[in-house]
């Protein structure tokens, strides 16, 4: 069997490395070491940042339909527990783009929430 050097794999899997590093500062961008660890580093804290924005637009959404609702007169936990009774299915996102835009809609749907809680 042949003997692989790997010269061209190697110096492609170096190369995107370096890529991915561009713009760091001193030796985190030039040197191929201190560049993968800085990028893994990176990497990994991207990752993690994707799955916290989830989280945050979720609380932010479930902020914004409790102020509603509060102003409609009941609490955030009633207020979900009403639309699912009432066979209401849309979801936070949507509920709280009502909220902030739209405030008609969104107290006919608390009117409504009232009615089958009562």
């Amino acid at each position: 069997m042949p003997r692989a050097k790997r010269g061209n794999k190697r110096l492609q899997r170096r190369k995107k490395i370096l890529k991915l590093a561009k713009g760091y500062k001193m030796t985190k961008s030039k040197l191929y070491r201190s560049a993968k660890e800085s990028v893994e580093r990176a990497l990994k804290f991207a990752y993690i940042g994707r799955r916290i924005k989830k989280r945050d637009y979720r609380s932010l959404w479930i902020v914004r339909i409790n102020a509603a609702a509060r102003r409609s007169g009941l609490s955030y936990s009633q207020f979900m527990h009403g639309l699912k009774k009432a066979g209401i299915l849309l979801d936070r996102k949507v509920l709280a783009n009502l909220a902030a835009t739209d405030e008609s809609s969104f107290a006919s749907l608390a009117i409504q929430v009232k009615q089958v809680l009562a």
